[in-house]
């Protein structure tokens, strides 16, 4: 009896470990592509003149508006309503290539992805390219946005054309798809299971239930993700990891509490901040206007307190900089909460990226901040802070549990990191909710 369970189970989910592997496979290689050119695009960015650094971002976001709204139609919405990929014939019309529902919000690239959970057939693949194109634009000229959720994105809509378009994989859709986003995150950050617990948190905003058949799909694809990274040697996602423990109990204590509520209290309340901002109705160019301009002098401000290059990409100059020059507390907690302020500017503008990397690097000023009050390693600071801002602001506890077992380092640095993680995640949702009840609070009162 148990061995005929066994079977019936390996048979229910051998098809959606295969799916996932495929899935994983194209799918990674589709968003490892991307983000290449997003990279070389950066470094020749990077190396213009200090002018440039404050202007390309701007360009890079207008570039962006002008493919989602110039060729894209439909409203700038955030929207919950799950939405399927039109089409006509087998490659469907010209149209529905650049046309956007009335309903769905062009730049968010997570909420489709949590959209289409348990339904991943429904996935706007069809929308991918021009998408990609808004993410090339937007992050590879250096706005304050990242790869993750753009690899998530690319990933799962590569799985579901490829589901879609071939009648023999008509049924592997949805591991396909699974498979195809959780491989296209590790690749990135070159740790298998930080991928699939990716995939697995934001399918849970959506309640979707967790069964073994998922669950190989998600695996499978963080495997095969990692296996392109390790392939291909690939270094698309600079990690801090810590090289030294903490000596003291009780700064490690210390360090764990206030790192875990500053950075995931700054991160959470970010991440309100950017909801805010996508809900916004306002016409596309009003948006752009506004949001560009406060783009510009936050990116001034930034490059005044710290430099110019701190401003420029998802965050990982700003943490080079803290990391190889001395600098106040204060000065680190300014930079982390005027890069803070920028992403959220970015979005309101209309930049198309995620929000991860510069979570990661919000998190990690964020911690440094408190290295030398407790006389710890700023490595080890940076890399508790990063691993809080995911848990505070994006949400994933466990793909931030993940990250930091992946990373690697010292035991009692993975514990302090560990720990730093519940302390953000509960701050997080405390200062989400607190942000919430201000603002209905508000709301009502001036009714």
């Amino acid at each position: 009896m148990l061995n005929n369970k066994l079977q019936l189970l390996l048979t229910r989910v051998g098809p959606w470990a295969v799916g996932g592997l495929l899935g994983g496979l194209i799918g990674s290689l589709a968003a490892v592509l991307l983000t290449e050119a997003i990279k070389q695009t950066l470094r020749i960015a990077s190396d213009l003149d200090k002018v440039w650094l404050l202007l390309l971002p701007l360009v890079g976001v207008t570039l962006a508006v002008l493919v989602l709204f110039g060729l894209g139609r439909g409203q700038p919405v955030q929207t919950l309503a799950p939405r399927g990929a039109t089409s006509s014939g087998r490659w469907g019309s010209l149209m529905d290539w650049y046309s956007f529902p009335h309903d769905i919000a062009r730049a968010d690239l997570t909420g489709d992805v949590v959209n289409a959970s348990g339904a991943e057939e429904r996935f706007p693949w069809n929308l991918a390219p021009l998408r990609a194109l808004a993410i090339l634009s937007t992050v590879g000229l250096g706005a304050p946005m990242g790869t993750e959720s753009p690899a998530a994105h690319i990933g799962v809509a590569t799985g579901t054309w490829l589901g879609s378009i071939n009648p023999a994989l008509g049924q592997l859709v949805r591991p396909l798809a699974i498979g195809g986003g959780a491989a296209s995150v590790s690749a990135l950050m070159g740790i298998p299971l930080v991928g699939s617990f990716f995939m697995f948190e934001l399918s849970q905003r959506r309640q979707v239930p967790i069964t073994p058949e998922r669950a190989a799909a998600m695996l499978a694809g963080g495997l095969v993700g990692w296996g392109v990274n390790a392939a291909f040697k690939l270094q698309l996602i600079r990690l801090v990891v810590p090289q030294v423990a903490p000596t003291d109990f009780w700064d490690a204590v210390g360090a764990t509490l206030l790192i875990g509520v500053i950075a995931g209290t700054i991160t959470a309340l970010t991440g309100e901040a950017i909801y805010w901002a996508r809900g916004l109705r306002d016409r596309p160019a009003t948006r752009l206007l506004i949001g560009g301009l406060v783009m510009l002098f936050l990116a001034i401000v930034i490059g005044q307190v710290a430099t110019p290059a701190a401003a420029f990409g998802p965050g990982g100059a700003a943490i080079v900089w803290a990391e190889n020059i001395k600098t106040t507390p204060y000065h680190l907690l300014a930079v982390a909460l005027l890069r803070a302020a920028a992403t959220t500017a970015a979005v309101l503008a209309g930049g198309c990226g995620g929000v991860f990397v510069p979570f990661l690097a919000i998190g990690d000023l964020s911690g440094r901040v408190f290295a030398t009050t407790f006389e710890i390693s700023g490595d080890l600071a940076g890399a508790a802070g990063a691993a809080a801002g995911i848990a505070g602001g994006y949400r994933l506890p466990l793909t931030a549990m993940a990250m930091v077992l992946g990373v690697g380092g010292p035991g009692a640095a993975q514990l302090t990191c560990l720990a730093t993680v519940v302390v953000a995640a509960l701050s997080g949702l405390v200062a989400a909710r607190a942000a919430n009840q201000l603002s209905s609070s508000l709301r009502a009162m001036f009714r």
